[in-house]
């Protein structure tokens, strides 16, 4: 077989070597077919008619990115599936279309359908076979491809048709579908975007629209688009108290994430009206097993003056929080360094008076039904009659010690002794946990919660598992039960606004099959279920949402979901598929937000830099 690199030296100017082309150019040939002589002489006339070059631009300039084409059908169907809605783009706007950009296909009555691209596509623009070797290797010789060969386009999904009502541009479901040939164009307005995919204005700030890893950009100043959770009544309830889910792996930038969001509920001008008529700023109680919020009280020294004008722009909250104090949990022998952050420090203990409204506090994991059932119907009774309510721990294990005691429950036949001895066996082991050198939590109330607060309670100088979980769900119960009481103890807690979150929420919220997981997940699917109505709000952090119980899970609004490698935990955060398939490959500070009551789902970019103190040095 020859080189096809011949092809390339070929030059149509130069024959063999006998020039017969050249001598031929000068002679004219007789009808026999031969060169008269002489004929080099005459002169010839060497004018050549040349065809007129024929424009296949169109006059005029283009606009817009190209036109809606009907060769494949066009139709707008209420089952998405069975629409069919596409649009040839022109060679110079090629390289700029990606999949999940916004576009704009006007009606002629003036109403716009905006849509999104769900698939590229190049394909044939004449019947030709390039699947072969010599159109492969002239490719691979060039460093340009001609597009005019080809067709470009683009598959789009219709998202909602935007309309003027009164001057204001609102938006309703796709119920037309727009005419051939409709010229095409990328959304490059802010208004136009945001009432597309329902955005509202304001709000919290989460971080800003992208398509691909890249912020979406318009014409206005900032060029970017802030994407907003609803904060205010006039909309609905605020979405901070129908509760939050921020999901990611190890290093997918959560924590940096979560307390940018934690940061813009404690600006001094974020409040919500309460039922006497007061605007109270919220307070935000955080559980901390890493240890790394309480650095929410210092600046961000990586913050510097221009990225702080651009956040004022942008009316973004920043810089560290001084009302940030660590509530420390006394457990034991442990000791709690903080050389990492400046917030005031306060200790405090776990009464085992709690116990007496929370049993399965004291119970650990694996209690039966008979097992509960005699915990808190005969061994707590038994014992708050006997010591009063303010009994310890310790009284309580010198209680359960008794022999007498358990001879005599069993003869009655209201526990049984074996019952007993389970009981007995679960319930020990918390001697480091209840009733501790410090203050107890009940008499710091006032100051856990504070309006515009950020109490943080550190639970990494923790190494026992059990006594971190009955410390964090000790606390969190106490702050739920006051809520959702009609007579609470503490007015502190019912008359403020509450943020309550909960990093590694996983460990606690648990689908698990024992009595005490039953009660815990009961208690927290009560709080998500009446948390507007009390100005309580979730604020939950994972990287293990699948194992969050379904109970819970179900009452979650705002779901943010940042790089995860897990499938079945991909799956867990039912997100749309488009946007599911883009998780595990998204960088640092990437995010999907699904929203249901807020926008359509969206990805977003978080801000590069954390808004306060984060890391350590």
């Amino acid at each position: 077989m020859s080189d096809l690199g011949d092809f390339g030296d070929f030059n149509g100017d130069v024959d063999s070597g006998d020039g017969a082309a050249a001598d031929g150019a000068g002679s004219s040939t007789s009808s026999s077919g031969s060169v008269e002589s002489g004929s080099t002489s005459s002169t010839v006339d060497e004018t050549v008619d040349e065809f007129e070059p024929t424009t296949v631009e169109p006059s005029g300039d283009d606009v817009g990115i190209g036109a809606i084409c009907v060769s494949q059908g066009l139709r707008v169907d209420e089952d998405g599936e069975e629409t069919t809605l596409r649009a040839y783009v022109t060679q110079g706007n090629r390289s700029s279309i990606r999949i999940g950009s916004y576009l704009l296909a006007p009606y002629p009555d003036g109403e716009t359908l905006f849509c999104r691209i769900t698939g590229l596509e190049y394909s044939q623009q004449y019947h030709a076979d390039d699947a072969t070797e010599i159109h492969a290797r002239r490719a691979m010789r060039t460093d340009e491809i001609d597009e005019s060969d080809y067709k470009f386009v683009a598959s789009l999904e219709p998202v909602a048709v935007l309309y003027d009502d009164d001057g204001e541009l609102k938006r309703r479901m796709t119920d037309r579908v727009p005419k051939p040939k409709t010229v095409i164009r990328q959304a490059d307005d802010t208004e136009e975007i945001k009432t597309g995919l329902k955005m509202p204005d304001d709000g919290v700030f989460l971080g800003h629209l992208s398509v691909g890893g890249e912020k979406v950009r318009t014409a206005a100043t900032p060029p970017t688009i802030d994407y907003r959770l609803k904060d205010d009544y006039d909309a609905g309830d605020p979405l901070v108290f129908r509760h939050s889910l921020i999901a990611g792996g190890t290093g997918s930038g959560k924590t940096h994430g979560a307390k940018n969001i934690l940061r813009q509920y404690l600006d001094d001008e974020q409040t919500y009206p309460m039922d006497d008529g007061r605007e109270v700023t919220p307070a935000v109680v955080q559980f901390d097993p890493q240890d790394e919020y309480a650095q929410m009280h210092d600046d961000n020294p990586d913050l510097d003056d221009e990225f702080a004008r651009r956040l004022e722009r942008e009316d973004i909250a920043y810089g560290g929080h001084d009302d940030t104090t660590a509530f420390v949990p006394k457990v034991g022998s442990a000791s709690y360094a903080a050389g990492h952050h400046r917030a005031q420090q306060v200790e405090f203990t776990i009464p085992f008076a709690m116990v007496h409204d929370n049993p399965w506090l004291v119970a650990g994991s694996g209690l039966n039904d008979n097992q509960y059932g005699a915990l808190v119907s005969v061994l707590l009774p038994r014992f708050r009659k006997q010591y009063g309510p303010e009994g310890t721990y310790e009284e309580f294990t010198t209680f359960l010690d008794d022999p007498a005691l358990r001879e005599e429950l069993d003869e009655s036949g209201r526990v049984h002794e074996a019952t007993f001895d389970a009981v007995r066996r679960r319930v020990l082991g918390f001697g480091h946990v209840f009733d501790q050198d410090a203050r107890p939590i009940t008499d710091l109330v006032h100051e856990f919660v504070r309006p515009g607060g950020l109490t943080v309670v550190p639970t990494y100088h923790i190494n026992d598992t059990r006594a971190t979980e009955a410390i964090v769900l000790a606390v969190s119960s106490l702050i739920i039960d006051q809520k959702l009481s009609n007579d609470p103890d503490y007015d502190r807690i019912k008359e403020t606004p509450l943020v309550l979150g909960m990093d590694e929420a996983h460990n606690f919220l648990t689908d698990a099959d024992s009595v005490q997981a039953g009660k815990v997940i009961n208690k927290f699917t009560e709080a998500a279920k009446q948390g507007r109505k009390e100005r309580l709000g979730l604020f939950l952090i994972t990287q293990d949402p699948q194992d969050i119980h379904d109970a819970v899970f179900k009452q979650i609004n705002t779901t943010v979901v940042l790089n995860l490698g897990d499938k079945e935990a991909i799956k867990s955060v039912n997100i749309p598929s488009n946007l599911e398939s883009k998780v595990p490959y998204m960088e640092k500070g990437q995010m999907v937000v699904y929203s249901p009551d807020n926008s359509e789902p969206v990805e977003l970019i978080g801000l590069p830099k954390c808004l306060t103190r984060h890391g350590r040095d």
